[in-house]
């Protein structure tokens, strides 16, 4: 009796390790680094008091390497002071980067900005850690629904200062076959 239990031990042993084996290969394959990334969040400084914010989960997939308008994924972007304001949320249709700086267009899917709704805009961050910068396309075209509208993959000089200890963009490089 024994001997049947021993051998039943070892049996359950072998099959664990023989599991584990198995689900460590799996999640140990070498993972394909996408093409190119913009996400985080972030605040703006403003010494008024806006309160400001943006956020970035843009992507573009290694597959499409070659192509930055196929880039996915959303943004978003509020800003109110003394309880007005206006949000946005934006569906991307290009992103480029360079280094730590991505600039990522996008159309506004939805918006409480009268006439925002379907119109371009585009942003750019540079990613300097916990003092990231920003601009945005309307800067120099007009408030989204009432100015004109960049192409895809064009916005302004990051310009702006991300309000301290809110910065956490992370831009990941593109880099095309050129």
């Amino acid at each position: 009796m024994k001997r049947r239990t021993k051998i039943v031990v070892l049996g359950s042993a072998l099959l664990l390790t023989a599991g584990a084996a198995s689900a460590a290969t799996a999640s140990d394959a070498p993972r394909q680094r996408e093409a190119a990334a913009l996400t985080g969040t972030a605040d703006l400084y403003r010494s008024a008091g806006d309160d400001i914010t943006f956020s970035f989960d843009a992507h573009l997939a290694a597959k499409d390497k070659a192509d930055p308008m196929k880039a996915t994924g959303t943004f978003r972007f509020s800003h109110y002071l003394n309880g007005s304001g206006a949000r946005a949320e934006v569906e991307v249709d290009c992103l480029v980067t360079g280094g730590k700086v991505a600039v990522v267009s996008g159309v506004i899917t939805e918006s409480d900005l009268p006439g925002a709704e379907g119109k371009r805009v585009g942003v750019t961050v540079h990613d300097l850690g916990r003092h990231d910068r920003l601009g945005y396309s309307w800067a120099s075209t007009g408030r989204p629904g009432e100015g004109n509208e960049p192409p895809q993959c064009v916005s302004s000089a990051p310009f702006e200062k991300v309000k301290k200890g809110t910065g956490d963009f992370t831009v990941v490089p593109w880099q095309p076959e050129l």
